[in-house]
């Protein structure tokens, strides 16, 4: 064990020496490695912090929430001009669901409206994202509170004048002034506030819940009626926990088909969304980026490889006096050997930390830059710092073999 503990002291210097006397030479075969280890760890790194980002931005939501609608989330098999003569769903079609549908713990509807300006005083805030839900909604999608609360069922059913913030629109509106019981104006009328939300931070898809206000549905159907084709409705479904999913679809299209008095062999003329197949498209293309991320990295580790490879055998060359006379002296062919080996490594870890170094600024500055946090985990570390173990240990396994099978005479000979 001493034996190959002082082989790694010596392998060590060795590999400062390489840096410090020929720097230009060392730094270019480093890059390499340095860059491939940099490509891959961002990528991993950028991928790991966008499935948390996305893990905590749905993590209120049911997978098996379902949004019935005349849209697909995906592609669809049905021609879009027939698509685009689907009707809308109704507010009578989310009462009759609300009433006979088993197993469902919460039916809720809304209105996909365009974006609007609010006021307050002599402050506004302009393209404000506006959902109008009933009041099932903070239960479907667990919404938490800095302050106040949401609408209750009377308020929603009849469109009480109340309105919800979200966070940052409750900041630029009323600075550090409490903003429950407050006025506020919206579509040319009056709302009061009675709840505002915690901070969530910024949505990876569409609008986060800090930059939208909610308010009653029956609001806006009392205003603009059913029929305004600036509006969307959707009626969203939440399961009870356990339920077969196969059957409570074949239930809710039945269910719909008998509401609408569809015939047999006619098309559904309504989409049912399942929210788990959109988070597994997510999850797909996640997949696809970690994937394309190592072949594009590989190609980089490559180029290392034979960069470290390069110094090993120059190396090699530099020191064959040396080696000659090492194994005049006694010394073993695996001596030789591991010294390259652990010379090869050596370096090759080098030129990695440099790269997990970057992508530890470039974490640093994502994160301060973006409403974003950038995390590099400690399995990306240790995986880079492996990973540049391992391209050492094979860039150098030539050179090492080729160093330890040099004849001892002949080396020094050679050397002279």
């Amino acid at each position: 064990m001493r034996l190959y503990l002082r082989l790694l002291k010596e392998s060590f210097a060795f590999a400062l020496h390489a840096l410090t006397n020929n720097k230009l030479r060392t730094l270019l075969s480093l890059l390499g490695v340095t860059i491939g280890i940099f490509s891959i760890i961002a990528v991993l790194a950028a991928v790991d912090s966008l499935d948390r980002k996305i893990t905590s931005d749905l993590s209120n939501l049911d997978k098996n929430t379902i949004y019935l609608m005349r849209f697909s989330f995906g592609p669809s098999e049905i021609p879009q001009w027939k698509r685009e003569q689907f009707p809308n769903v109704k507010y009578d079609e989310y009462i009759y669901l609300k009433s006979s549908l088993n197993n469902t713990e919460e039916v809720g509807y809304q209105l996909f409206v365009n974006r609007e300006m609010l006021k307050h005083e002599d402050k506004t805030v302009s393209d404000v994202n506006i959902v109008p839900v009933s009041g099932e909604f903070i239960n479907i999608q667990g919404l938490e509170f800095e302050k106040g609360r949401f609408y209750n069922e009377s308020e929603s059913n009849s469109g009480k004048a109340v309105i919800v913030l979200g966070y940052e629109i409750a900041n630029t509106l009323f600075d550090s002034q409490d903003p429950i019981g407050e006025n506020i104006r919206l579509y040319g009328q009056r709302f009061t506030v009675i709840g505002v939300l915690k901070k969530k931070g910024a949505g990876l898809f569409g609008d986060s819940n800090d930059t939208s206000v909610f308010l009653p549905v029956n609001f806006l159907r009392r205003m603009y009626g059913d029929n305004n084709d600036a509006m969307t409705p959707v009626i969203i479904l939440k399961p009870k926990n356990g339920v077969d999913m196969d059957a409570y679809q074949a239930e809710l299209k039945g269910k719909l088909r008998d509401f609408r008095g569809m015939k047999d062999g006619q098309i559904d003329n309504f989409f049912i969304n399942i929210f788990s197949g959109f988070t597994n498209l997510i999850d797909g293309i996640i997949s696809q980026m970690n994937v394309m991320g190592w072949i594009i990295s590989g190609f980089s580790l490559l180029v290392g490889g034979f960069g470290i490879a390069n110094i090993m055998f120059v190396s090699v060359k530099e020191r064959t006096n040396l080696i000659g006379i090492q194994k005049s002296l006694g010394a073993k062919n695996r001596f030789i050997l591991f010294q390259f080996l652990f010379e090869s490594v050596i370096l090759s870890v080098i030129g990695g930390i440099i790269g997990l170094v970057l992508v530890f600024i470039m974490s640093i500055v994502a994160t301060n830059m973006a409403d974003f946090e950038f995390v590099l985990s400690y399995g990306n570390v240790f995986l880079g710092t492996f990973l540049a173990a391992i391209i050492g240990l094979i860039a150098g396994i030539v050179p090492a073999i080729t160093a330890s099978r040099l004849d001892p005479v002949e080396a020094i000979r050679t050397g002279m």
